[in-house]
């Protein structure tokens, strides 16, 4: 677990740095997983090293970009997938994951920067929101995801590295 970068500041800074924080120790679950091992999957649902962050990619996309910054579809930096993120195709590795999370995570900064926190948008499912509640909600969102990736690599470390043909 990373150490927070900021502790004292105004009331956005805060919360820029902890999203920060939290964006950090969610990568951090999958960093130096083989491909295989970020994709093993321990429980019945998708829920994997490397779906956690595709999801965290999602829904960055979903609240920054399709939300707070009123992008279509089309200019969004990737899709916006049925399945919330959570299908690893065959052909990804941990390096491109992570890629497109920083990716997602560097147009989120550059998309908040200049609205206010109290600026809100509507949002299909939750209804109208702030700025500040969608910093509030996806520092939940990916601490609780660091918490499932983090309880999923110990699982994995405790049972040795995937082995090609061995399934877990």
């Amino acid at each position: 677990m990373m150490t927070p970068t900021r502790t004292t500041g105004t009331e956005r800074e805060l919360l820029e740095s902890t999203l920060d924080w939290a964006r950090a120790d969610l990568v951090d679950t999958v960093r130096g997983l083989s491909d295989l091992d970020a994709r093993r999957r321990l429980v019945p649902s998708l829920t994997t090293p490397l779906a956690l962050i595709k999801h965290a990619t999602f829904a960055q996309r979903m609240w920054f970009q399709r939300t707070l910054g009123r992008l279509d579809e089309a200019e969004c930096d990737g899709p916006l997938w049925e399945h919330r993120g959570f299908e690893v195709d065959a052909d990804e590795t941990v390096a491109g994951v992570i890629a497109g999370f920083e990716n997602a995570s560097a147009r989120a900064r550059s998309i908040a920067a200049g609205i206010d926190l109290d600026e809100t948008r509507e949002h299909p499912r939750m209804g109208v929101v702030s700025l500040r509640w969608i910093y509030l909600f996806m520092i939940a969102e990916f601490a609780r995801h660091a918490g499932h990736g983090d309880i999923l690599r110990e699982q994995i470390e405790a049972a040795g590295p995937e082995v090609s043909g061995r399934s877990q």
